[in-house]
């Protein structure tokens, strides 16, 4: 069994979340967990972007160069 962790959270974003569990058929959990595990991928791809930009030696191609990679 996986671990468990516990939240507090504001009454209006447990009342949608209700209203998702009950439209989609699924738990509490379920959709937390799908959602942070969006949330944490979406967070490692902003990284990887912001690391790339700081890079000088990651060349910066043209909106023309792109089209014409492609």
């Amino acid at each position: 069994m996986n671990p468990a962790i516990s939240i507090r959270l504001p009454k209006d974003l447990i009342d949608r979340l209700d209203s998702i569990a009950d439209a989609t058929e699924r738990s509490r959990s379920d959709i937390i967990k799908e959602a942070l595990e969006s949330y944490i991928e979406d967070y490692a791809n902003l990284q990887i972007a912001m690391n790339r930009l700081r890079d000088k030696t990651d060349p910066i191609l043209s909106c023309k160069d792109f089209k014409k990679e492609i």
